[in-house]
């Protein structure tokens, strides 16, 4: 299996509800560090996974309308709570359309997985992984 991987960051505020989050149902601020991994059996006629370019590029798009934005303010996020398990699953489905669109140019109708890790510190990440 090959793999390449982009990454980028967004800084966010939001809040949660429930005890579960403690403090952290206040609006509290959030920088998460985003990698995109893209994966494939073989490689495409250039001999690459996907064009890392368009990666980036699709990736940079996708996050831009989260980038310094309050989340509870995001109309398509109502009622949802914004934790980072969720938002991987948000930006898996943004990437796996770009995938499927053509937006990572030749090749990226082959790529048969995508993992989008978040990190929000140097001591805790989530992920979500799926088939394209």
């Amino acid at each position: 299996m090959y793999a390449v991987e982009v990454r980028d960051h967004i800084m966010i505020a939001h809040s949660f509800k429930g005890e579960l989050f403690g403090p952290a149902q206040r609006l509290h601020g959030a920088t998460f560090v985003v990698d995109v991994a893209f994966f494939r059996e073989t490689l495409t006629a250039d001999e690459v996974v996907v064009d890392i370019g368009r990666a980036h590029d699709a990736l940079k798009a996708t996050l831009a309308p989260l980038n310094y934005r309050n989340l509870d303010e995001i109309e398509q996020f109502e009622g949802r709570q914004t934790t980072t398990e969720f938002l991987s699953r948000h930006i898996f489905d943004a990437m796996a359309a770009a995938a499927r669109s053509g937006a990572l140019g030749p090749g990226g109708e082959g790529i048969s997985r995508i993992r989008v890790t978040l990190h929000e510190s140097h001591v805790a990440r989530a992920w979500f992984e799926g088939p394209v």
